[in-house]
């Protein structure tokens, strides 16, 4: 870029001793990339394509352990052990090299722990209080265990400034030092018990040990909560007032304001780490609130997903650094496409908490996010152009056409449908999951740039696909509801029908899961929604088992507070029809005795069966029988060469034939995140 910088998110900002290049960062998170508690190559390369990718400032080691009784659960880094040091020298040498600044979040995390992993010793905590997620009832901390996490959080500290860093947070919330601040964690009676001045002590002599082990110049701040959102705990005016103590001890260089409890699925889920069902940017209004009273800069990030709102919360003041994690989870080019003036092509996230689940940090539609060392998030042209089908534009059609077209193939894509989309735009429909169509809307958009030939409303046939003379032939057709397997199975609705308003529900709908996905609960939502009475049946321990935890709480919420009747661990056996009735036979998965229900509807989820006829009438046509070398493909290696067909029937007037594979549902029935891989 060349001349003055006007927009306000590419503006210089002094963080205490570190300039920034930009106003956008990413915030300390637990990715779950660490080898052995370290931040190896992996780890390394997920963060490192950020910086690469312009952004001014990149936390990692979200939770990151201080003590050893303060085990990897998620897992974490660990920051008590020497060990750690080489790795960071090399990290902050190739970030600082790439332009950003690093820095780390170190903690214990006090009763948040499991006694269980790691070295098995207790939990520890201010008082003897359980935590509700982590289960654990921990010790109270007695002086020794005070002065010895001290002198492990300075320990920590250290390692990370010999490795180069420019800084470090510690976080409040539900980890240990906030346990000693919060009133619903700390029922001492000693000094660091009762009044706000003997709950704030541990933290602060924390900071004041850090501190002076680190010297002036090396970053030190606070990720902390200004709210904690329920009447047991911390509200926003004692917050402040705790806030204005840490900062008067003038050892801090910034506070990173989140907000909501994290001890509880509901309180990290909803409150803590927002998605899809939450509205932009939630939690905005507090930190700004928050920043009004604090001298020292302020950071947030909770749902910044888009760049319009990370905008105007820097024009406007409300806080001085916005983070951006899950929108760089999803393009972690973010910042230079806003500096090229392209942020229309900026891979939107969804606020799927697809990367917050145990697959994390992937990304629900970038398959390249966590696999760095396997797939480029930046696409290299092949050394050849070649003829491109693709067959079905649902999101695995439409990235591998995108892709295709990247490396500078003549790509045609045919859909059956009058729209591209394929299930997502089923998903989309549910009443908190309309943001599901930006995985659309965005492939849609790159592929029009790209110049990608999209034949909608085609219901493409061996010659539709023989006629383009192709090179190469992906089958992504997706898949068909899997009911008609049931005794009586020809009575079930499609939750798809439902979904899609071509079948209505009826007064009385008997809704029966049968993969914990979003498909049947989707189906109940809309049924609730048009005054249906909804039952719900699951063949799992509860609802939504196959989802990330934040849309497992999100939909257990719903159903709650719609009063849904549900019955879990039952699967359906068998339907009849008794007059205008239906009546569903099921088997308790823990004893197997049969039950039954009524209803004048039953829709019922079992994924779905491939729509593979069109694949099979190509295989025997292709060079490679439509055979895919899946050890070639899991490493990122290309396909071996293939032979000639075997068919005697004409192929491709392609010198060489074609090459045929396919790829999402059309193989088996699986999530948005396996279609586009």
């Amino acid at each position: 870029m060349t001349g003055e910088v006007t927009d306000p998110l590419l503006q210089p900002y002094r963080l205490g001793t570190v300039t920034l290049r930009n106003r956008i960062m990413s915030t300390s998170h637990a990715c779950g990339l660490g080898e052995g508690g370290m931040p190896a190559d992996r780890y390394q390369a997920y963060h490192l394509e950020k910086a690469r990718g312009g952004i001014g400032l990149t936390m990692f080691g979200g939770s990151s352990n201080v003590s050893v009784d303060s085990p990897s659960v998620m897992p974490q880094l660990n920051l008590g052990v020497d060990g750690v040091i080489p790795h960071l020298t090399r990290f902050s040498s190739q970030i600082h090299e790439a332009g950003s600044a690093l820095m780390c979040q170190i903690t214990h995390l006090g009763r948040r722990g499991e006694f269980d992993k790691d070295a098995m010793l207790p939990t520890i905590a201010p008082s003897v209080i359980r935590e509700t997620l982590h289960r654990s009832i921990p010790k109270e901390m007695g002086d020794q265990d005070i002065a010895r996490v001290t002198a492990d959080f300075v320990a920590a500290a250290r390692r990370c400034q010999i490795g180069g860093l420019d800084g470090i947070e510690c976080l409040s919330g539900a980890h240990l030092i906030g346990q000693f601040l919060s009133p619903a964690m700390n029922q001492r009676t000693d000094s660091y018990g009762g009044s706000l001045e003997n709950r704030c002590r541990f933290g602060i002599d924390i900071f004041k040990a850090i501190r002076k082990a680190v010297g002036p110049d090396f970053l030190l701040g606070f990720r902390f909560i200004v709210d904690e959102g329920h009447a047991e705990g911390l509200g926003f005016e004692e917050s402040l007032a705790i806030a204005h103590r840490f900062q008067a001890e003038g050892v801090l260089d910034f506070f990173n304001a989140i907000y909501g409890r994290m001890d509880t699925y509901a309180g990290l889920a909803i409150d803590n780490m927002p998605g899809m069902a939450s509205p932009t940017a939630p939690w905005l209004t507090k930190a700004a609130a928050f920043r009004e009273q604090i001298d020292l800069p302020v950071m947030h990030a909770a749902r910044i997903s888009d760049v319009a709102t990370a905008r105007h919360a820097i024009a406007e003041g409300l806080i001085d650094l916005v983070g951006m994690t899950r929108a760089h989870i999803a393009d972690p080019h973010l910042v230079e496409k806003i500096a090229a003036g392209e942020e229309h092509r900026i891979r939107p996230c969804v606020g799927a908490t697809h990367c917050m689940s145990h697959r994390r940090p992937t990304c629900l539609h970038n398959p390249a996010t966590g696999h760095e060392a396997i797939l480029n998030h930046r696409i290299e042209a092949a050394s050849s152009s070649r003829r491109v089908v693709i067959v079905g534009a649902g999101p695995g059609g439409l990235e591998a056409a995108r892709v295709a077209a990247e490396r500078g193939h003549q790509v045609t894509l045919f859909e059956a449908a009058p729209r591209a989309g394929g299930q997502v735009l089923l998903a989309a429909r549910a009443s908190w999951r309309r943001d599901m169509i930006g995985i659309v809307d965005w492939r849609i958009a790159e592929i029009e740039r790209l110049g990608v030939d999209l034949r909608c409303g085609v219901f493409a046939s061996t010659g539709d696909v023989m006629a383009c003379n192709p090179d190469l032939v992906i089958i992504a057709t997706g898949g068909i509801p899997n009911i008609d397997w049931v005794p009586g199975g020809d009575e079930l609705t499609s939750p798809w029908d439902v979904i899609q308003g071509t079948v209505a529900p009826a007064a009385d709908v008997l809704v029966i899961d049968g993969t914990g996905r979003h498909v049947a609960m989707s189906a109940a939502d809309v049924a609730h929604a048009a005054g249906a009475r909804v039952s719900l049946v699951t063949i799992d321990e509860t609802l939504a088992m196959e989802q990330a935890y934040a849309e497992r709480v999100i939909w257990r919420k719903w159903a709650a507070e719609a009063e849904i009747e549900t019955t879990t661990e039952h699967a359906l056996v068998g339907v009849r029809r008794e007059g205008n009735r239906l009546v569903a036979s099921l088997q308790s998965e823990l004893t197997g005795t049969r039950t039954e229900k009524s209803a004048a509807q039953i829709i019922f989820d079992y994924g779905t069966i491939p729509a593979d006829a069109l694949f099979h009438d190509l295989a025997p046509l292709s060079r490679n029988e439509g055979v895919t070398d899946l050890g070639m493909m899991v490493t990122g290696n290309a396909q071996p060469k293939s032979t000639q067909p075997k068919s005697t029937q004409p192929k491709s007037s392609g010198a060489n034939g074609f090459k045929l594979h396919r790829i999402g549902d059309s193989v088996a029935s699986r999530n948005i995140n396996a279609a586009v891989t």
